[in-house]
């Protein structure tokens, strides 16, 4: 039962639990339709959309508006078919229902449920749930988790941190969308070791301190990269714009879906 009191969003700890049963609850059922197949369709976007998208989304939003009734919630799908609420500095949630779902369509692993308050234009609070691979990961400020789960259940916990950079660095790099830009980057940190892995679980690797960069010359949008740079600002890591600031959160310029897409960033782990 969720916790309704106004007080969950002064107590990190407790709001912080409330997300990560609603991540595990979406997650079973992305599973129910990954084992069972599922058919997709293309948005307006070109980008695919499955029945475990909007499965996993009803489920969260529903939690999230029950309790935590009058707190503004910006999810991928109803954000697609043109629900945006108005959301400031007081405090507002940012969710992907089914991040990577074209990882989940081709059958490979890496696809997660993401989860993540927002206040004053920063993630303070963010799940990050790949249920096929049985790993969650969490993070509230000064602290973040890594947890092993079993059908859908956390069987076990630890605290992560973000190690000091390498040299050469290990460089995350998106399966889905290498650009030219990223290839550039890469080329000038000779050396570098690449690893490659779809969805918000980028950001983990950083977070758990198994690799050092994670640049994106590609389009993005708030609900993809919130819920994982909470959890890597929570485990020492940064994540920046291209001219070294903060990347932050809400509504920006632009109309409908544009105002909430991200610019260029670069995700770091902690320098030496």
């Amino acid at each position: 039962m969720l916790n309704t009191s106004a007080s969950l969003l002064q107590d990190g700890a407790s709001l912080l639990a409330v997300l990560e049963e609603l991540a595990l609850d979406a997650g079973r059922e992305i599973m129910r339709h990954y084992e069972a197949g599922c058919d997709y369709e293309q948005k307006a976007d070109l980008s695919p959309v499955t029945d475990a998208d909007r499965d996993a989304e009803r489920i969260i939003l529903k939690g999230l508006r029950v309790g935590l009734a009058g707190v503004p919630c910006v999810s991928e799908e109803e954000a697609s078919g043109g629900v945006l609420p108005a959301c400031g500095d007081e405090g507002f949630f940012l969710v992907d229902p089914l991040d990577g779902t074209r990882e989940f369509i081709n059958r490979r692993p890496d696809f997660t449920v993401n989860i993540a308050f927002i206040k004053a234009g920063k993630p303070v609070l963010g799940v990050v749930y790949a249920p096929a691979r049985g790993l969650f990961y969490s993070g509230r400020e000064g602290a973040a988790f890594e947890a092993e789960c079993r059908d859908g259940v956390v069987i076990s916990r630890r605290n992560i941190r973000a190690r000091e950079r390498h040299t050469p660095p290990a460089v995350v790099a998106s399966r889905s969308h290498l650009t030219p830009e990223t290839e550039e980057f890469i080329a000038r940190h000779p050396g570098a070791e690449t690893v490659s892995i779809g969805s918000s679980l980028k950001f983990c690797i950083l977070a758990r301190g198994d690799a050092d960069l994670y640049p994106r010359f590609g389009r993005t949008m708030q609900w993809d990269t919130a819920a994982g740079d909470a959890v890597l600002r929570a485990a020492g890591g940064c994540t920046l714009t291209l001219e070294g600031e903060p990347l932050r959160y809400g509504p920006g310029d632009g109309e409908g879906l544009e105002a909430f897409a991200n610019p260029f960033f670069i995700a770091e782990g902690r320098a030496a």
